[in-house]
């Protein structure tokens, strides 16, 4: 089964190209959206609070301050809709999935940088 499933993600599923990123670093995601007839970009930038799967089924979740409330957003890697990522600060943290960032507020909320 997992032969097949190898199989089909290697024939149908275009790769992309985008820069190496991990968990704490802030990055923007530049995506198409469309409203009817008209297509626009539009981006989504926020710190990396997990990365999971692997291979072409991979998937990673941001998290930005919307105001005063906190927003999250899962992208599957090979998006068709996704026109690229950049990466704008690379950030130290220890953990691979760092949940306990949705806890922290004002000065602790900071993640130092590389």
């Amino acid at each position: 089964m997992e032969a097949l499933i190898k199989h089909v993600q290697q024939e149908y599923i275009e790769k992309k190209d985008f820069p190496d990123f991990s968990s704490g670093d802030t990055i923007t995601v530049y995506y198409e959206i469309r409203e009817g007839e008209k297509v626009r970009t539009q981006f989504f930038r926020g710190v990396v609070i997990q990365i999971k799967g692997e291979g072409l089924s991979k998937s990673f979740t941001i998290r930005k301050m919307s105001g005063t409330v906190g927003v999250e957003r899962i992208f599957p890697l090979n998006l068709p809709t996704i026109q690229k990522i950049e990466v704008n600060k690379k950030g130290k943290v220890r953990r691979s999935k760092i949940y306990y960032f949705k806890d922290l507020r004002g000065k602790k909320a900071r993640i130092k940088e590389k």
